[in-house]
């Protein structure tokens, strides 16, 4: 069975450059540490898509209507439909001394902020740098190896992936209940104070009342406990 636009399905892949066979994204951990671009803080798991909602790159959403639960393919990805296409104009030489404190610390691949915008170093020389602020992977093909992990039809598996996906915790911590047209669900102690909590629970809300249309009220619960050991009662003979 195809899927239709709007369908929640969870994705795993491996995306590489196709001349070079630079590999630079996974879901895989072990295809991350295989390739060396593993990090420790990223939460390896299929990745879920909404077809057809560009919540993956244009070429390989417009794939995926095709494919079907089960399914392991290689799609390739034209640049037109990818990072675009190389802007020659998005190329320019500046003064190296623009780099500020970081002009002695930089080398060429490097990526640097200047002016409010990221570009790639592509050449230092004669006090000069020349920085490329197309993207790292524009003009270049990319070929996506897929593996359909689920299709997400029920409920339960929409709301569980959802929190999976926006929560920065590992999913045991995960606890929602769901009692009619309201779901609760519970914050881990361990991201009370996480930057951009209150962003989480925005965009959390906002994908959980458009796919889980039962839903019709959703609380946010936080659980705050008194863990100071009580002072010990002054003994009133002692006064």
């Amino acid at each position: 069975m195809t899927f239709k636009k709007g369908q929640l399905i969870l994705l795993d892949y491996t995306a590489k450059i196709k001349d070079t066979d630079e590999v630079f994204e996974t879901t895989i951990e072990e295809d991350a540490k295989k390739n060396s671009i593993h990090e420790p803080n990223i939460k390896y798991q299929p990745k879920l898509v909404s077809v057809g909602e560009s919540w993956v790159l244009k070429g390989l959403d417009d794939a995926l209507p095709e494919t079907s639960v089960g399914d392991k393919k290689t799609i390739e990805v034209s640049s037109d439909k990818g990072f675009g296409a190389r802007d020659k104009g998005k190329v320019r030489m500046i003064p190296l001394r623009k780099l500020g404190e970081d002009a002695e610390k930089v080398s060429v691949g490097d990526t640097v902020e200047v002016d409010n915008k990221k570009g790639i170093i592509r050449y230092i020389g004669s006090g000069r740098v020349q920085i490329d602020y197309n993207h790292r992977y524009a003009g270049k093909t990319i070929l996506y190896e897929i593996n359909v992990k689920k299709s997400l039809d029920a409920d339960d598996d929409k709301i569980k992936a959802i929190l999976q996906s926006r929560m920065p915790v590992e999913d045991d911590k995960l606890v929602f209940k769901k009692s009619g047209d309201s779901l609760d669900i519970t914050i881990p102690e361990e991201i009370f104070r996480a930057e951009g909590l209150s962003v989480i629970k925005h965009f959390t809300q906002l994908d959980l009342f458009k796919f889980v249309s039962s839903i019709k009220k959703i609380n946010f619960i936080e659980t705050y406990s008194n863990n100071q050991p009580p002072k010990p009662k002054e003994n009133s003979e002692s006064k």
